[in-house]
């Protein structure tokens, strides 16, 4: 359980990832020219000719932004950053967020831009600290932009101008379009942390709706003049806006997120979901032409969510990665004890091929992963979920049929060990379920000294070197483990033979020896 579980990241892939980033640099200016064309179709030239300086101010304030957003990935993710698509999904989404909330400014209102839309998307197909520096750095891109372009020299939207501030109009929309975007979004990200179903995004926007709509008084309120019903009409539609942008912001998450998760293959809580549906083309195939593994699957699934909720870690990825762990069976199910009947085919076999046949599973199944293009998460949890353990029983079979000359490398599992949290637990939760069957008294005593028994060994052979996973984590993984054994493989009592007729008679009591 060694502290370095992130693999060293090399710099070609950095150096790649740096190229992305300043390709999308250039594609957004290209994109901010675009704007600044259609907000003054006639005259645009006059912008450059008269105040060139104004477009180089903009262009440096984006490559600062740009910046930020590569060096804090480069100081606190450098294994995400090495992938150079998940530059271009950064980009997308904030390309994606910035042309809506410009249509939306320019043609609706400043009010109606879904400015939590970025924070959502990536708190979804990221995480909570993320999705809370890209909303912070988006806000200051959509600043910029504004100040810069002059989006709403021409927008007729009817918000008043602030006392004492020539041209205020303007600028007063500038600052409460960064105002909403500091808060909207960071609202956004702290409420939606528990959003697990695609209703509840939509709920959400209610919930967001209730800062804005509070700021937007605040903003507002210099402009304000008491008594006058024009202005609290006035204020009423700004607000209507607002409420309009939060749904939006909901709405439009739900539409992209699909996308996004499909184009990156990206995990979110709603894939993950639906990949643990009985529909997937996967779990089907295991159901019906490997019945066993999938029943065993399905306590595995249980048995890591329990641990996962347990240890914090995500519930949703332990469950769906429990679905697919040995999905890698489906090449050869009947080679596998779950899904047997009276007839086994290792008794035909030779130790050496056996063991060929159950290790591969393991690969098999993260090969069959990749190409139905599942995430990579589950793909390797598949692949490491045995780590390089010993395949006990034909090891001991080839030890008695060569007279103990067997290598014991030929008789392990090829690799690599367990390097996350997911994959120890589902490594932990697969052979404690196998283990607890073949239990005659399954008292909580004797499942906790099995289960100990199993942590333990893996610990001695350095299954969990590679993953960050700590002794009290490892403590509570066994104890939720023993646990849900306890109560999954409980003993029932002995129910009477006895069968009723339709008038609720016996008509047979088959407990009865003497056959009356």
């Amino acid at each position: 359980m060694k502290s370095e579980a992130v693999k060293p990241v090399k710099g070609v892939n950095l150096f790649r990832s740096a190229l992305v980033f300043a390709l999308c640099y250039f594609v957004f200016i290209l994109f901010v020219l675009l704007m600044i064309i259609i907000n003054n179709p006639q005259g645009w030239q006059n912008y450059f000719t008269e105040d060139f300086s104004r477009f180089l101010s903009l262009c440096v304030c984006v490559l600062l932004l740009f910046y930020i957003v590569f060096y804090y990935y480069y100081f606190e993710d450098k294994e995400f950053l090495s992938q150079a698509k998940n530059a271009v999904l950064i980009f997308s989404i904030m390309m994606l967020s910035v042309l809506i909330c410009y249509l939306m400014g320019r043609f609706v209102s400043v009010f109606a831009r879904p400015m939590a839309l970025l924070a959502l998307l990536s708190l979804f197909l990221f995480n909570r600290r993320q999705a809370i520096l890209l909303n912070f750095v988006f806000s200051l891109l959509i600043f910029v932009i504004d100040t810069y372009t002059d989006n709403f020299a021409s927008s007729g939207s009817g918000i008043a101008a602030l006392p004492g501030m020539p041209d205020s109009g303007i600028q007063a929309e500038v600052y409460f379009s960064l105002m909403l975007g500091f808060v909207c979004g960071t609202f956004a990200v702290l409420t939606a942390a528990n959003v697990k179903t695609r209703g509840g995004m939509l709920i959400l926007g209610t919930f967001v709706s209730i800062p804005t709509v509070i700021v937007i008084l605040l903003l507002e309120l210099p402009a304000f003049n008491i008594g006058k019903q024009a202005n609290w009409i006035a204020y009423i539609a700004s607000a209507g806006y607002g409420i309009l942008g939060c749904f939006l912001s909901s709405a439009l998450t739900l539409c992209f997120l699909p996308v996004l998760e499909f184009t990156f293959n990206r995990l979110t809580v709603f894939r993950l979901r639906e990949l643990t549906s009985a529909n997937v083309p996967l779990i089907k195939r295991l159901r019906t032409e490997a019945g066993g593994t999938f029943n065993h699957s399905l306590i595995v699934a249980q048995l890591a969510e329990s641990c996962a909720i347990a240890i914090g870690e995500n519930a949703e990825l332990a469950r769906a990665a429990a679905y697919y762990h040995d999905v890698g069976k489906l090449k050869q199910p009947d080679c596998f004890t779950e899904n047997q009947t009276d007839y086994n085919i290792h008794d035909e076999l030779t130790p050496e091929l056996s063991a060929d046949i159950i290790r591969s599973h393991a690969t098999d199944g993260y090969e069959l992963l990749m190409a139905a293009r599942l995430p990579k998460e589950i793909a390797d949890v598949a692949r490491e979920h045995h780590g390089t353990l010993p395949i006990k029983y034909f090891y001991d079979k080839a030890m008695r049929l060569s007279g103990g000359d067997a290598n014991i490398e030929d008789y392990s599992y090829l690799g690599p060990t367990p390097r996350s949290k997911t994959a120890a637990i589902i490594m932990i939760a697969d052979a404690s379920e196998a283990a607890a069957r073949t239990l005659k008294d399954r008292t909580p005593e004797n499942v906790e000294r099995m289960v100990r028994s199993v942590i333990e060994e893996r610990m001695d052979l350095d299954q969990f070197g590679d993953c960050d996973i700590t002794m009290r984590e490892l403590t509570t993984i066994k104890e939720t483990i023993v646990e849900a054994l306890s109560g999954v493989h409980h003993h029932r009592v002995k129910y009477p033979a006895i069968r009723f007729n339709r008038e609720r008679r016996v008509v047979k009591d088959e407990s009865d020896e003497s056959g009356k």
